[in-house]
């Protein structure tokens, strides 16, 4: 079957369109479980462009399945093809976990073997793929695309290095896909999702000090809510930008749709406004520069200011109702036969105007 596919992509000819602006992906995962348990299916495979699922398939339904609405325009031959394609993918996988399970010499237990391969390209026509198989959540073998070789992450792996390796052709269909077929799915991907994958949202930038025990003190440099996720952030002292010193989180989902990620740099106590974060995003026509400012003499002033404020406020609600409970009581005892249930004589009563 290998061979058959790669006489058809042999012909298969990218077309020379521009790309949506950024970078852009598309990518597989496949996940096979030896012994699922209750509610765990035996095959699982979730199809991404960019950051958002767009297919699944559950061996549990047995039938590829839409994730986003913009692929409710696929017919039915595209779903069925789909479907047929992740079933055989379901029982070569089981047989590559066995084997690899008995390379091992285990041959029952919960185990599973990963496979994620895809293709990316960015702005300027620059394409890159990859083709990757775990074992038990660990890195077992990646392809090197330049040499065709299978290239084994621990001394075990050696064993399916030399099993896949005895036939080319699984090299060079792997190969193919991800430098072909995969780039033309993903622009044919990209039409279908529309402004959904060319939108661009600029990132929230602030910087933010801490103070560790030891005294040193830190920046960290915020960029929220960004989309695409490509994103550059650098600490500049002056005109020289730092490459050492510095900490980093990779850049990972907000939860609505768009990205944050941070950059922090140690610098010395009091020299804190010297340095600058610049952050370089698809959605700003320039590199945004930002500075720590130290909170301001009018901005302490208003926080202690404030919460006085409050009190007073409160102090005057609570003095208008007693006001009001006193000249009640007052009514109350002017009325035939009325008696102050109280039998107190304060200021309150007697001199509401000079209180207030």
């Amino acid at each position: 079957m290998a061979k058959v596919v790669m006489a058809e992509l042999a012909d298969l000819k990218l077309e020379k369109k521009p790309w949506p602006r950024g970078t852009h992906s598309l990518r597989y995962h496949y996940l096979a479980l030896s012994e699922p348990g209750p509610g765990l299916p035996q095959f699982l495979a979730v199809g991404y462009v960019d950051d958002q699922v767009f297919i699944r398939y559950d061996s549990r339904r047995g039938k590829a399945e839409p994730q986003a609405p913009w692929m409710a325009h696929m017919d039915a031959q595209y779903w069925e093809k789909e479907t047929k394609k992740q079933r055989i993918w379901a029982k070569v996988q089981q047989v590559e976990m066995w084997t690899v399970m008995g390379y091992y010499n285990q041959s029952s237990g919960m185990h599973s073997t990963q496979r994620m391969f895809g293709c990316e390209i960015q702005e300027d026509g620059h394409s890159t793929g990859f083709w990757q198989f775990g074992f038990d959540g660990q890195d077992h073998l990646s392809l090197d695309l330049e040499t065709l070789s299978w290239v084994s992450a621990e001394p075990v792996a050696v064993r399916t290095k030399r099993w896949w390796e005895t036939e080319r052709c699984y090299a060079e269909y792997d190969k193919a896909y991800v430098e072909g077929v995969c780039l033309t799915s993903l622009r044919k991907y990209l039409e279908l999702g529309g402004q959904r994958f060319s939108r661009r949202e600029p990132p929230t930038v602030r910087v933010t000090k801490h103070t560790a025990q030891d005294g040193g003190t830190t920046l960290r440099c915020w960029a929220l809510g960004f989309y695409p996720q490509d994103i550059s952030l650098s600490w500049w002292l002056g005109e020289k930008e730092l490459t050492s010193k510095t900490e980093y989180v990779e850049t990972r989902p907000s939860g609505d749709g768009t990205y944050q990620t941070w950059l922090a740099t140690q610098v010395p106590a009091g020299e804190e406004i010297q340095y600058t974060c610049h952050v370089q995003h698809s959605s700003l026509n320039h590199t945004l520069t930002v500075t720590w400012e130290s909170p301001s003499s009018s901005g302490l002033i208003a926080m202690i200011i404030s919460p006085i404020l409050v009190l007073l406020v409160v102090c005057v609600v609570i003095l208008i109702k007693c006001l009001q409970e006193t000249r009640s009581k007052e009514a109350y005892e002017q009325a035939p036969g009325g008696e102050d249930p109280y039998n107190c004589q304060s200021p309150a009563r007697t001199e509401p105007t000079q209180l207030i």
